[in-house]
């Protein structure tokens, strides 16, 4: 059970709040949790509350539950109340009530909509009890209220106005609810990846961070295939290059970090700076809240694990003592995107390199340095490819092939079943290659209102319009919509992103025109955007101000996102990319280029949990008093087209999806 008490409201009434408390505080022992004088205090209080209201509104049959655990946001609801006519997730505070504390009460309630399969198909009400506010109904009545409801708020003594109040507002709910069915229902969170780093670096574990519906099977088959290959390297003490494939947003990322946290001597190397430093700012704030360490101390444990792949290799490969790393295991996040020799020789504008082979290569030679077992977990996100210079899955394949027996890999078979040759560890299943079909992720869990969504993006951007509307025709509500005005994009990202849910803008660093239309700053801390929250900081990316480019979210992700759609990728019968230069847009004629700007949408078309907004702006007509031709808008005009016939629906003609929509729990 995960709450820490329950019983019927009858049982409630009966007992003396003493004893109920007293349970309280035996759960809280039980778990190894610190008890203090102020948190009896708080429970003798809402106890006492309850007990009151539930005997005054007449609910001897309804059932209550008391510190109900929510993993995926790592606190607990103070109390849930099962009426037989809703659902009502209890927020007890001191004080005046506050958006803060309405936000908080409305993100358990849609908690519960989300991941707990008692929750589905019934009305759920989030209720803030503080103080002594007195309890005043919406001015609304409620006719076909959202799901979960508004926040409803009281105080203690008005607790039992508020529970009558729903009695005669809600019909009498027409599949009643079973108390005991409730409380053994599944709850399986998906969590985002900053939550699930935070607890995985606490935890060292996978398995409860991420049971969601039937992806269940497939990540921690993946995850128990990464600690098999490890444990056959210390047993064979030999080395060995563990490739993990899989489409956009189905975890591994995840995958990764947990073999790093889960094992000693690890690191989780990647040369996405944006991500490194969104988790690392996310460990370091977890350990300090948690009051673990120092944020000094905080802050060298989490650059230990998480580290600047660019760098790790330059400092060990010009180490002049050639000295084998601290790190046995290390998990090469985006291994297809490491740099190809050519790149690696020239390092970036702002630092040149030291470096003299391919990433690849260099990476299984530091590695080899070590006596005994090593393990280098090579994580390849097909379709994500935004830059040149990337050398590609076939280069891991070459430097095995030419280890002289030295390393041995394992990869699935869509490692080696690749259409693009680059993208391919080796033809064929040579005697280095062994072969686990669990290394590859085929189920996203990113996407928590429907799977469909990547199959979707997928058929999108090979032009595949028909298959696209059939995907979206046999979803149940495809998380995709579209709008032509910038302020409806922001209205609609404030509307969907209910309680503390993180909403943003995204753009192709391409889109160069999109400053016309009123989108032209870029954030410019990307862990500040990704961490703070709105309206306490207009850092934050809810503040819907500033956008993040590919370069900043990949790997990353939000729960509501807006996609402003830039003149770099236009529909032409198929897919046309361009970029800007000087006052005109040129069309690109480079495939690798080409493939860069599909992938480029690629990742911003797959950066949602719950829905995605695209904006296409209205562009510049030839009849405007100032016309601007870079900025078309028959070129937008036939995105938006494109958008609509392949199922993505209209902002103004669509409401929130209800939680009935939401897939079923195994």
């Amino acid at each position: 059970m995960r709450a820490w008490f329950h019983c019927s409201g009858a049982d409630l009434i009966r007992r003396e709040v003493a004893d109920t408390v007293g349970r309280l505080a035996g759960a809280q022992q039980a778990k190894g949790l610190p008890g203090a004088a102020d948190q009896q205090f708080a429970w003798d209080r809402q106890v006492s509350a309850l007990r009151d209201a539930i005997a005054t509104a007449g609910g001897d049959a309804w059932t209550v539950a008391l510190e109900y655990d929510l993993l995926r946001l790592e606190k607990r609801i103070d109390a849930v109340v099962l009426t037989d006519r809703a659902i009502l997730a209890i927020e007890f505070k001191t004080g005046d009530p506050t958006n803060a504390m309405k936000a908080e009460a409305e993100d358990y309630a849609l908690d519960l909509r989300d991941f707990h399969a008692g929750s589905r198909r019934h009305v759920i009400v989030p209720v803030l009890v503080a103080g002594d506010t007195p309890f005043v109904p919406p001015v609304q009545p409620w006719l076909l209220p959202p799901n979960p409801t508004e926040t409803l708020a009281c105080g203690h003594a008005s607790l039992a106005a508020l529970f009558r109040w729903i009695q005669a507002e809600l019909p009498a709910a027409a599949r009643p609810l079973d108390g005991a069915a409730w409380l053994a229902a599944d709850y399986r969170p998906v969590p985002t990846i900053i939550e699930a780093a935070t607890m995985l670096y606490v935890r060292n574990g996978v398995a409860e961070i991420a049971q969601a519906r039937a992806d269940t099977v497939n990540l921690t088959r993946t995850t128990e295939a990464i600690r098999r290959s490890v444990r056959a390297a210390q047993a064979a003490r030999d080395k060995r290059l563990v490739v993990v494939t899989g489409i956009p947003g189905a975890g591994k990322t995840l995958c990764g970090l947990n073999a790093v946290f889960g094992q000693a001597d690890s690191a989780f190397l990647t040369g996405n700076v944006p991500l490194v430093e969104v988790l690392r700012a996310a460990l370091v704030n977890d350990a300090v809240e948690r009051r673990e360490c120092r944020r000094d101390e905080a802050v060298r444990r989490a650059r230990t694990r998480l580290q600047n792949v660019h760098r790790f290799l330059e400092d060990c490969a010009t180490d002049p003592q050639h000295r084998a790393p601290p790190d046995r295991l290390i998990v090469f996040d985006e291994a297809q995107r490491a740099w190809d020799q050519a790149k690696a020789r020239l390092g970036t504008r702002n630092k040149p390199s030291r470096l003299t082979m391919s990433e690849p290569a260099h990476t299984l030679e530091i590695m080899a340095r070590h006596e005994g077992w090593a393990v280098v977990v090579a994580l390849i996100g097909n379709g994500q490819e935004i830059n040149t210079g990337e050398a590609g899955l076939r280069e891991w394949g070459d430097c095995v092939a030419a280890s002289n027996g030295n390393w041995r890999a394992v990869a699935p078979p869509r490692a080696v079943g690749a259409a693009d040759p680059v993208q391919r560890l080796a033809e064929g299943w040579p005697e280095c290659l062994d072969r686990d079909d669990d290394l590859d992720l085929t189920v996203p869990v990113r996407s928590v209102r429907d799977a469909a969504g990547a199959a979707w993006v997928d058929a999108l951007l090979r032009g595949e319009v028909a298959e696209a509307r059939a995907i979206a025709d046999a979803a149940p509500a495809l998380p995709f919509l579209v709008t032509r005005e910038l302020d409806a994009l922001r209205r609609a990202l404030r509307r969907l992103a209910r309680g503390r849910r993180r909403s943003g803008l995204v753009a192709s660093a391409g889109a160069k025109r999109l400053r016309a239309d009123g989108l032209g700053v870029q954030a410019e801390d990307v862990a500040d955007w990704f961490l703070r929250r709105w309206p306490d900081d207009v850092r934050s990316s809810e503040a819907l101000e500033t956008f993040a480019t590919e370069y900043d979210c990949q790997g990353l992700e939000l729960d509501v996102v807006g996609l402003a759609w830039g003149g770099d990728m236009l529909w032409r019968q198929g897919w046309e990319q361009r970029r800007f230069a000087g006052t005109a847009w040129q069309t690109v004629r480079n495939a690798e280029e080409r493939r860069h700007i599909l992938n480029t949408y690629r990742v911003l078309l797959t950066r949602a949990r719950y829905e995605t907004v695209i904006w296409v702006p209205r562009g510049s007509r030839a009849g405007d008093s100032f016309h601007d031709p870079t900025r078309d808008a028959a070129a937008f005009d036939e995105i938006a087209d494109l958008l609509l016939a392949a199922g993505a629906r209209s902002v103004e003609d669509t409401q929130e999806p209800v939680a009935a929509e939401a897939p079923a729990l195994l």
